[in-house]
């Protein structure tokens, strides 16, 4: 397993945290139902919107299409969330 240091930690959690809040209250979906209708994993959904894992690019993919997004817009509202004073390495 591969070390991930506070930063990047903090990242996923606030990726999980995004994405939930898109899937709530813009699709109105359950993750159950998002995950069975776009044939997505629903334990990884859960695990990715609990920041218990960091997803590959492709799932995040998926994902940004199931919610009718491009994956860049589910990635600026990350941006947006973390601010412009969060860097993964040391400025």
């Amino acid at each position: 397993m591969q070390y991930k240091n506070e930063k990047t930690l903090h990242l996923i959690k606030q990726f999980g945290q995004t994405l939930q809040d898109k899937r709530i209250a813009e699709i109105k979906k359950s993750q159950t139902l998002l995950a069975y209708e776009y044939e997505l994993d629903s334990g990884n959904l859960s695990r990715i919107e609990n920041g218990k894992i960091d997803p590959k690019l492709t799932m995040l993919w998926r994902i940004a299409e199931a919610l009718g997004i491009p994956l860049s817009e589910l990635i600026k509202s990350l941006e947006d969330r973390l601010g412009n004073d969060f860097h993964i390495t040391e400025q």
